[in-house]
Order: C-alpha cells, then sequence, then structure tokens
C-alpha cells in the first residue's frame, strides 16, 4: 500500500451522442496511474442502481474497487450530457444531486489515507457540503505527503471561497490558463508572473499550469519548466487534462527530472486528446 494514490470524487458515466463511456476526473487519473505502473485506488459513492453496478464492474475489472467505493441507497449514479464544439472541446451537463455528492469520511477511508503516499482531489466534487466536509475533514486529519488539487472548474459547480481553502491545503497544484486566471483575481500580468503570485499567496509546492494544444508551464521547487506541447488532431478533449496529471504524479512520486516529467506528461495528453473518450488503450512512451 505505500506506493498508494488515493483519487477521491466523482465517478460516472459520460454520455456522447454515439453511446456513454466511464469517466469523472478523479477515476480518469486513477486509471491513467496504473497504466504508468502507479497503484491507485478510488474513495468515491455510487448509485444502487443498474449504472451503479456497471460502474462498479468497472472499477473490479480495472482493480479500483474496494471498500472506499460506497453505495448510496438513495442518491443515483452519475450521468453527465457531454457536448463538443466545432473544435471538440468539451462541456458538460452535470445533474445534482448525485451518489458522489454524498461521500462519508469511514474509518476505511482514514486508514488507507494514513498510509498513502498521495491523494487527488478536484473542486467538482466539493459542489455539495456533504462531500465537501468528508474532504476537508480528511485532509485536516490525515497528513498525506502529496496533496494535489486539481482545480478543474465545472461552472456553475463551484464557489471560489471553496477553490481558496482547497488550494491552501494543497501542496500541488494542476489548473488550465482561464482557471489560473480566475484564481489569480483578473490579474493582466505574464503566466509566469501569475504563477509566482499564486505561490506567494499559498506558499504551494508545485504549481501548474495547462495550456491546451500549446502545452503547459510548472513552477517546482523555485524552478520553472516549459514544454511546447505535441501537435495532434483533436478527437475530443475529454480526459486529456486528467492523463497529463496522473502523468505528472506519476513523475513526482517516482522523483524522476520535472523535464522530463513534463515532456511526458505533455505526449500523454495529447495522445488522449486524440482518441474518443478519456480512457483509450494506453500509448507506449
Amino acid at each position: 500500500m505505500n506506493e498508494q494514490v488515493l483519487c477521491f470524487g466523482e465517478v460516472l458515466w459520460d454520455t456522447f451522442d454515439d453511446g456513454k463511456q466511464v469517466g469523472g476526473a478523479p477515476l480518469n487519473v486513477a486509471r491513467q496511474l496504473a497504466q504508468q505502473n502507479v497503484s491507485s485506488l478510488m474513495i468515491t459513492r455510487i448509485g444502487d442502481d443498474a449504472s451503479g453496478e456497471e460502474l462498479r464492474s468497472y472499477l473490479q475489472q480495472h482493480g479500483l474497487d474496494s471498500p472506499l467505493v460506497q453505495t448510496d441507497s438513495k442518491l443515483p449514479t452519475c450521468e453527465v450530457t457531454v457536448q463538443l464544439d466545432q473544435d471538440q472541446q468539451a462541456t458538460y451537463i452535470i445533474p445534482e444531486p448525485v451518489s458522489w455528492d454524498n461521500i462519508q469520511l469511514t474509518d476505511e477511508v482514514i486508514r488507507y489515507a494514513e498510509q498513502a503516499k498521495a491523494i487527488v482531489f478536484g473542486s467538482l466534487a466539493c459542489r455539495q457540503q456533504g462531500t465537501r466536509n468528508t474532504l476537508l475533514d480528511l485532509l485536516t486529519e490525515v497528513k498525506v505527503p502529496l496533496r494535489i488539487f486539481d482545480v478543474n472548474l465545472r461552472p456553475p459547480h463551484y464557489d471560489n471561497d471553496i477553490i481558496e481553502t482547497l488550494a491552501a491545503m494543497a501542496n500541488v497544484v494542476k489548473m488550465n490558463e482561464e482557471e489560473a486566471t480566475l484564481l489569480i483575481h483578473g490579474s493582466h500580468a505574464s503566466l509566469k508572473d501569475q504563477i509566482l503570485e499564486f505561490q506567494h499567496k499559498y506558499h504551494t509546492q508545485t504549481i501548474c499550469v495547462t495550456r491546451g494544444g500549446n502545452g503547459a508551464m510548472i513552477w517546482h521547487n523555485e524552478e520553472f519548466y516549459e514544454h511546447p506541447g505535441f501537435k495532434v488532431d483533436v478527437m475530443d478533449t475529454v480526459g486529456a487534462g486528467d492523463a497529463f496529471l496522473a502523468t505528472l504524479v506519476a513523475g513526482l512520486i517516482n522523483e524522476q527530472p520535472m523535464s522530463r516529467v513534463l515532456e511526458k506528461a505533455c505526449k500523454v495528453g495529447s495522445y488522449v486528446a486524440s482518441q474518443r473518450g478519456a480512457n483509450p488503450p494506453p500509448m507506449a512512451v
């Protein structure tokens, strides 16, 4: 269990025009970590319904089912409508409340967290009080060495005060350029200056800003790293940022050189964007 990464939050079905696929940012990160030989488990909650049974079967198939996958007898499993624009950029219609809005802080959650190397969490799962309080209590009670906040804003499912609270509790923060601008409250400074302003406010060890097809910039241990990205024909952007984040987490856990980690993260993220859905077959990296 020593190498384990806990991925906290939503699991769901992404519904496209041509069918549905398993999704949710924490699940996508967990799947990508497994493809990179980093063990991970989900802390989540699914409904006591047919969609939930299908999700649990998927989690079992991929080694992600455990006592940390809770079942809710009242709230349904989440099914999200994914809409793609002409550039294949995704927007999401997310119903509420659903089962992962009610994740509980159990003895098993605490026990696994006490032995984990990292925990990945995002803002979406904190949209309602139940799961939000569970995450805040867990981060307060258990000092997991790497606490990775995936900002991952999904309007209207976030509150600025909660975002700032989560940022202050993390030592690694990943966001895109638009999210970075929002968190710096309208700053018109350069991206590097925005990152430095963010670091001065939250004292974050590692700050990553992804730039879509233009790669990413990372501030890590008082140094900047930048990569221009890889050009691909985009099928859809679902899960590309999650694949990037999983690669970054794997690199941090394995203490690899950040320049190499960033290049690999950009490559994996670009590959996922060139495929349909969040979890295509793994690429050779």
